[in-house]
């Protein structure tokens, strides 16, 4: 089959489709800590509505005790009909620094065939891509859906545990499809085949009581600045490895990512060298990784003439599959604890862990996934891992341990993620729309 009647409706459908994410992006829904959580309950309402006009049932918020709702809606397709779950969440990162922004972050604009704005690709995209795909089958869709629709993500999906448990009776996934991945590059779509798990802390070291004259009593105890760039300079050796020990690394074969490239897309600045070893790949999706997210100090143009009594970082560490999100934090927590300078006492004052994933691809419905993406942008889907972490999906896999899961999305390299100036190509924003399309019209067919 040419599925032309789908290719067609979603190509007249674009504008819409493209005109909702735009809307999407005006709200600012920024789910991390210290922002206006009215603006996330705003953006759930907007979804709610869009979903009501588009003819689903049962549409309602899951509210948990203290966070942001999640969004459920379906629509029941023929007796028989497989049920599919489509997820996608509608929070967002933090814009960062606004003078890093070509433009306004919540001030869409479409350059180059590109729209520009946070939440664009993640994951407001994902949440379009699955209602258009619906939308392309009019009043014939072939299977039944349910859209889950989570307001947590960037911040860790803290809720997200007690809203399954507390709505499980409404979910009976046979295929679980994950809106939140991205494709390998600009038309060329893939699967998501592994996930990194997550570990992260926060931590404070004290030197001193109070601050004290640099001067005068410098050079005896030290300052905590100095404490804390000492230990966290032991997370990493010479050449850059991961020096956290019993941490599962593994090599990835097959796939490649020139150097060039990757230089180009992460910024590196010029004479800045590779840090650890092993394939590019395998850096990025097999192999943990540890960076330092922030640290507590004072400005430099606040700077006065005092030892610094006590310092505070947040430390990430990107779990390889394999490994388990809990045995790496504790791994991680320890280090930090042998390797504290000079005596000093490092106190965890946060901590957050989720498990990496391994998505099973020898299946029929990976197949028809396949069929679908071949058939919509003309080029054959490749198979890669993620470096970012979705820890929910181990949830969703002991919760119905028979539903595939299956990791698709709009994005790609180019679209900088949680980065100033994201953006998601329209383009693949329409074909990965008739991908799901077509997918769900050959699961219906199977």
């Amino acid at each position: 089959m040419s599925y032309e009647n789908l290719r067609s409706a979603i190509e007249s459908d674009l504008p819409r489709l493209q005109g909702m994410l735009e809307d999407l992006v005006r709200i600012p829904s920024v789910s991390a800590p210290g922002f206006d959580r009215a603006n996330v309950r705003r953006a759930a309402d907007h979804i709610v509505a869009l979903l009501t006009d588009q003819g689903f049932a049962n549409v309602q918020l899951l509210e948990p005790t203290d966070g942001n709702p999640a969004i459920f809606g379906e629509i029941k397709g023929p007796e028989g009909a497989p049920t599919v779950l489509l997820y996608a969440h509608y929070d967002v990162q933090p814009p960062g620094p606004l003078a890093e922004w070509d433009t306004g972050p919540f001030d869409p604009v479409v350059r180059d065939g590109r729209i520009y704005g946070r939440g664009a690709s993640d994951d407001k995209a994902g949440l379009i891509m699955h209602l258009g795909a619906i939308a392309a089958h009019g009043d014939d869709l072939p299977v039944s859906v349910q859209v889950f629709f989570e307001g947590e993500e960037e911040a860790g999906s803290a809720s997200l545990e007690e809203i399954l448990e507390t709505h499980s009776q409404l979910l009976a996934p046979d295929v679980i499809v994950i809106g939140d991945g991205g494709n390998w590059e600009v038309g060329v779509p893939a699967l998501l085949t592994s996930l990194r798990g997550l570990a992260a802390v926060t931590i404070e070291i004290r030197t001193l009581q109070s601050a004290v004259h640099s001067g005068q009593y410098g050079g005896v105890f030290p300052d905590a600045l100095t404490a804390m760039v000492r230990l966290l300079a032991t997370l990493h050796d010479e050449d850059g490895r991961v020096a956290v020990p019993g941490l599962v690394s593994e090599e990835v074969d097959g796939l490649e990512i020139p150097l060039d490239l990757a230089r180009r897309l992460t910024g590196a600045v010029e004479g800045v060298s590779e840090i650890g070893e092993g394939s590019i790949p395998s850096r990025l999706w097999t192999r943990p990784s540890i960076s330092t997210l922030a640290i507590d100090a004072p400005a430099v143009s606040e700077a006065i003439n005092q030892l610094v009594p006590v310092a505070r970082a947040k430390v990430s560490l990107r779990v390889a599959p394999g490994d388990r999100g809990k045995d790496a934090l504790e791994k991680l927590k320890a280090h930090l604890v042998k390797n504290a300078p000079w005596g000093t006492e490092v106190v965890f004052l946060h901590e957050e862990h989720g498990d990496p994933s391994e998505l099973e691809t020898a299946n029929e419905t990976v197949e028809l996934w396949e069929e679908a993406f071949r058939l919509a942008f003309g080029a054959e889907p490749v198979h890669m891992g993620a470096g970012g972490s979705i820890p929910f999906i181990a949830t969703f896999a002991e919760m119905f341990p028979d539903a595939p899961i299956l990791v698709t999305g709009c994005g790609d390299p180019t679209s900088a993620y949680h980065a100033p100036n994201e953006s998601q190509d329209i383009g693949d924003l329409g074909k990965s729309t008739l991908a799901e399309a077509i997918a769900l019209s050959l699961l219906a067919d199977r």
